[in-house]
């Protein structure tokens, strides 16, 4: 299967998701559990399953990307099972977002990513490596196609029996934990919501140092000359020698039975939606018996329609089925 036809296609809303307004694909669940935890032996405990979903706002195009990969194998098949879920915020139009989504997975890959047993420290360098040779190709081809467009970045991927988190820029992943005993007062188990990302904003102070050391200033209002409310992001060529840079941050987990579910989104989902608020919303949906398409649609109508998102907002929806 490539790559191209599991990432997004946004005419291929299914009948509900056009009433809505929200653009959504098919259902995603793995078949069957493949692959093995790090002796090569063992299967993963949990099957995989995962949409997304988007709406442009009241923006008047749409600048976001996002993939969604239950099988992300590709050219480098091996025992680990793989899969990758991402979400591109782009701004100043949607050449990088979309290259990005083209190009980043593959890059990792072919960095190294594991294959055959995991390696922690091979799966954080292969995804730096992979995002910073993302990040130099893509802006030689803005320089050589005269364009300056910028993206943000929250990615996953799950290999055997962990995952593996990175992002740059502002885009969120919020993780749904249980504790044991704690239940809601009507009974339903309580997840707790883990930001497993940090905001990546000139005004912090490790990103207000870097960009001063490069010879940039951060302004009154936090942004980078002014004019950038990130510091770190693909592309964005005007601005990489004043301290933007395309490092990820990279956290990795292993999945247990406390782990259910990740809500990946791009800042204009977060404005609207805080982590807890989010991770309550989906939980009931979930506990409805309802489809993770059609949670991803609801939480992106929610939004958008109900809470007024004025932005982009791309949500993706990744449940962690226990056997």
């Amino acid at each position: 299967m490539s790559e191209s036809t599991e990432t997004q296609k946004r005419e291929c809303a299914d009948s509900e998701g056009e009433k809505d307004g929200v653009a959504s694909k098919k259902p995603k669940i793995e078949s069957c559990a493949k692959g093995s935890d790090d002796n090569g032996v063992k299967e993963p405990s949990f099957l995989v399953e995962a949409d997304a979903a988007e709406d442009k706002g009241s923006r008047l195009t749409m600048e976001d990307a996002w993939v969604v990969l239950l099988d992300a194998s590709l050219d480098y098949p091996g025992k680990l099972r793989c899969a990758h879920f991402a979400i591109y915020d782009g701004h100043g139009g949607r050449l990088a977002a979309e290259y990005a989504q083209k190009h980043l997975h593959r890059n990792v890959l072919s960095a190294g990513l594991p294959r055959e047993l995991y390696d922690a420290k091979a799966t954080k360098r292969s995804i730096l490596n992979g995002f910073l040779k993302t990040d130099e190709s893509l802006l030689q081809e803005s320089a050589e196609g005269g364009w300056q467009d910028g993206a943000t970045a929250v990615c996953v991927w799950v290999l055997g029996q962990r995952v593996a988190v990175a992002h740059i820029g502002d885009a969120k992943a919020v993780l749904a934990r249980s504790t044991e005993g704690s239940q809601n007062p009507d009974g339903v188990q309580a997840l707790k919501a883990i930001v497993l990302t940090r905001e990546h904003k000139p005004i912090f102070p490790l990103e207000r140092t870097r960009i001063q050391k490069s010879g940039g200033f951060v302004s009154p209002d936090g942004r980078l000359l002014g004019r950038l409310e990130v510091s770190r992001a693909f592309g964005d060529r005007q601005f990489k020698k004043v301290g933007l840079v395309a490092s990820p941050d990279v956290y990795t987990f292993e999945v247990t039975n406390t782990e259910h579910f990740i809500i990946l989104g791009c800042d204009g989902l977060w404005g609207v939606f805080g982590p807890s608020d989010a991770v309550d919303f989906v939980q009931k949906l979930l506990n409805e018996g309802l489809p993770v398409a059609t949670v991803c649609r609801r939480l992106v109508r929610e939004a958008v329609r109900e809470r007024r998102c004025k932005d982009n907002c791309t949500a993706i929806i990744i449940v962690f089925k226990h056997k």
